[in-house]
């Protein structure tokens, strides 16, 4: 095939109307949240249980202070108090909307309650067994939920009212905490792995300014509202919360691999890494192909690699896409995701082709990925270095990888969403 002389698009979610992105952004937080169902499989095969656990504790300790931080500003809700808490948690990947269903209660700007009424992680654990149950609901989200609400204020502190194992074993809601902010409390310690993320290019990056005018909630500088509805946002405000919610889904990652690294060689961290991107990049092209009702060709794939979290946002992948009867990716080899080692320093490779396949088979699975040139200079000695991949369509159809198969034993891969819930202010029920 001929290199193309034109330069593709950027990868970019603005292209998408705003409809189209009310429908995309509770699917990137959906995807960002599956990516440990992805990775983990293969984090427990080498460490065990134990392992897995602290793996776990370290990526979120990493990413989700540091996100939460960048979502406040992005979206205009800085603050100290328990809603803001509430708020952020409604904006990241480790509570995305109905699949992880919070239900929020505010007392008093010091004093508020979540429970779940539906937690898709735990249906997802409950068949391990309780070891793996608690292994999560307490091992795991103690130091994590405190992590996440410290972001906000260092002096908040989330405990559990009841959580699982569960009894009896279809006791709802699913689990109940408590968030208190005590200004007598010494402020908890900044999780040294944030302290490394913040390092990264992920936490500077900038990503495009919400320009306000254009109808619809433009920041979230009011009330918390009890649910999200997408389609009363801004175009500009959905654009920018893609861009977020895909960039947490690349910290999430990078805070996986700081954890790894300190347990294993980096060639299983990298065969960990890929599993982990090859796993969610399927799934998440066949749900975003459905969500956003993108046909199942080249066209609908050229869309699909223009809004996939994983080639996305474009001021940190640098992605491009030419479209065509066989569509060209384009990935910067000197991107500040390459220079991070998040997932697309591995896509522009040999090595990664069995991820660059799952993704573009989750739109057919007849596509097949291809070098055809790269790494190379574009535009003179000043330009990027960049690799070009085409994607092809085969006679025949492929099978699904194993890494997307068991991806799918998620209930996330399935999930529906309903979007008839109202965005009502939450009432304060009164002093705690």
């Amino acid at each position: 095939m001929k290199t193309p002389e034109r330069a593709g698009a950027p990868a970019c979610t603005g292209t998408l109307g705003r409809q189209r992105l009310a429908s995309l952004v509770p699917e990137l937080l959906l995807a960002g949240h599956l990516i440990d169902r992805a990775a983990m499989p293969h984090v427990l095969a080498r460490l065990g249980r134990e392992g897995m656990t602290a793996v776990a504790i370290e990526e979120w300790l990493a990413a989700s202070p540091v996100y939460t931080r960048r979502m406040q500003q992005a979206l205009g809700f800085p603050g100290a108090d328990v809603p803001t808490v509430f708020k952020g948690m409604q904006l990241d990947i480790g509570a995305p909307p109905q699949f992880m269903d919070f239900r929020y209660q505010v007392h008093d700007a010091r004093h508020g309650a979540f429970h779940l009424d539906h937690c898709g992680a735990l249906l997802d654990v409950e068949p391990m067994g309780p070891d793996y149950v608690t292994a999560m609901c307490h091992d795991i989200e103690d130091p994590t939920f405190d992590g996440t609400a410290a972001a906000t204020n260092p002096r908040a502190r989330c405990r559990p009212v009841h959580r699982p194992p569960r009894a009896p074993a279809d006791r709802t809601p699913h689990c109940e905490w408590t968030v208190t902010i005590d200004e007598d409390a010494p402020p908890a310690p900044y999780p040294p792995q944030a302290a490394a993320m913040d390092r990264t290019e992920a936490a500077r990056v900038p990503l495009d300014r919400i320009v306000p005018g254009s109808g619809g909630r433009d920041d979230y500088a009011g009330p918390l509202l009890a649910d999200l509805r997408w389609d009363e946002w801004s175009g500009p405000a959905l654009h920018r919360m893609a861009q977020e919610i895909a960039l947490q889904g690349h910290m999430l990652v990078l805070g996986s691999a700081m954890a790894l690294r300190n347990r294993l060689d980096a060639r299983d961290v990298q065969d960990i890494l890929l599993h982990q991107c090859t796993g969610i990049a399927a799934v998440t092209s066949d749900r975003l192909c459905t969500a956003l009702d993108l046909p199942r060709n080249s066209t609908g794939l050229a869309e699909l690699l223009a809004i996939h979290p994983a080639l996305t946002p474009y001021p940190y992948v640098g992605a491009r896409v030419v479209p065509g009867p066989e569509p060209v990716l384009e990935l910067p080899q000197d991107s500040p995701a390459v220079r991070d080692g998040a997932w697309p320093a591995l896509l522009a490779t040999r090595a990664g082709a069995p991820a660059l396949d799952a993704l573009v088979r989750g739109v057919d699975p007849r596509f097949s990925t291809h070098i055809v040139s790269g790494p190379e200079k574009e535009g003179g000695a000043a330009g990027r270095r960049v690799v070009r991949i085409a994607i092809r369509t085969d006679a025949r159809p492929h099978p699904e990888s194993d890494d997307a198969a068991l991806t799918r034993f998620s209930g996330g891969a399935g999930f529906a969403f309903d979007d008839a819930r109202p965005s009502l202010p939450l009432t304060v029920v009164g002093s705690g």
